[in-house]
């Protein structure tokens, strides 16, 4: 397990901020951060090196490129062996189309966050590929019907 690091209130200030917007420059963060460009870029640089930061992304409308159907889906396993776990693991992380994946407790072994185009993407993903797998048991498909909230943005 990960251990937590601890912050100063400008280390707080600043994560919050670029989550909000990460395309501020260095001199914007600064400023709403209370604290030097110079010092900023430092500290944006220890976080990295911490790993506290990640890589800098920008996020895309998925109806507005056609992939409007979000759908949850479960899945069991036929066999919990770390090699069965492992090779699922690896098959959906070349699956565009699942864009998140949980390693889960309680009844189902992953949830998957899916996005396709449209109903019938879907039914071909999970019939001709996802209950494909020799290492899938069984899903369970929940379609969003609307999306009340959405962040990426953790508490600080």
């Amino acid at each position: 397990m990960k251990q937590s690091v601890h912050f100063d209130p400008v280390d707080l200030r600043i994560l919050a901020l670029v989550q909000e917007d990460a395309t501020l420059s260095h001199a914007e963060l600064a400023e709403r951060a209370g604290t030097s460009a110079a010092s900023c870029w430092r500290r944006i640089k220890a976080l990295e090196a911490r790993g506290v930061l990640g890589r800098t992304v920008r996020l895309v409308d998925p109806a507005l490129i056609g992939r409007g159907v979000n759908v949850m889906c479960n899945i069991r396993m036929r066999s919990h062996a770390g090699d069965a776990r492992q090779a699922f693991e690896l098959f959906v992380a070349d699956m565009p189309e699942v864009i998140e994946c949980f390693s889960m407790s309680g009844e189902w072994d992953y949830l998957l966050r899916i996005v396709v185009a449209d109903i019938e993407s879907y039914n071909s993903l999970l019939m001709n590929t996802l209950l494909g797998h020799p290492s899938v048991a069984g899903g369970s498909s929940h379609f969003v019907l609307s999306t009340t909230k959405y962040t990426t943005a953790l508490p600080i």
